[in-house]
């Protein structure tokens, strides 16, 4: 895993970079979670178009635990499903392939969600946060040649006209 880039140019009137602009478009999907312990959000992006996006949150026709509370069972919610899943089943849904695409998610994948991203074919993760890093997962990643790479978010000019500059 590498270090953090933001993209900045330092050039006046810059748009978003495009790892900033998915970046932020995963915190805002984050914004449609009903897990009250962790609003994560996903996007999975081919050629710099979104083809798919997801956040942590009760599957189809289930309650939220948001409204009736988290389903807990060893320390682990079972109700949600977690944002790169939701992704990548949406994919799955409506026949859209994801081999060679790149998926931007607000927190480091767990393992579950790794062993998914992987077997899917996606070529390169970008994460903004670090929560709960699996050794293992970071192995599997590394064995299966794909990069993982933090970076940042910029939902400042959302609120703050100029602030993206």
């Amino acid at each position: 895993m590498t270090a953090t880039h933001s993209g900045r140019t330092g050039e006046s009137g810059r748009r978003l970079s495009w790892h900033e602009f998915f970046a932020s478009q995963a915190r805002v999907m984050a914004l449609r979670s009903t897990c009250p312990r962790l609003h994560v959000g996903c996007v999975i992006v081919r050629e710099k178009r979104m083809i798919a996006s997801g956040y942590n949150g009760s599957i189809h026709n289930d309650v939220h635990c948001t409204d009736v509370g988290c389903r807990m069972v060893d320390g682990h919610c079972v109700r949600a499903i977690h944002a790169e899943q939701n992704a990548l089943l949406q994919c799955a849904r409506f026949g859209i392939a994801t081999e060679g695409a790149e998926l931007y998610v607000t927190h480091l994948p767990c393992l579950m969600c790794t062993k998914a991203i992987i077997q899917a074919g996606i070529a390169r993760v970008y994460y903004e946060e670090v929560y709960r890093p699996d050794p293992y997962a970071q192995e599997l990643f590394e064995l299966a040649g794909i990069p993982v790479e933090q970076v940042a978010s910029n939902l400042k000019w959302l609120v703050e006209p100029g602030a993206h500059v």
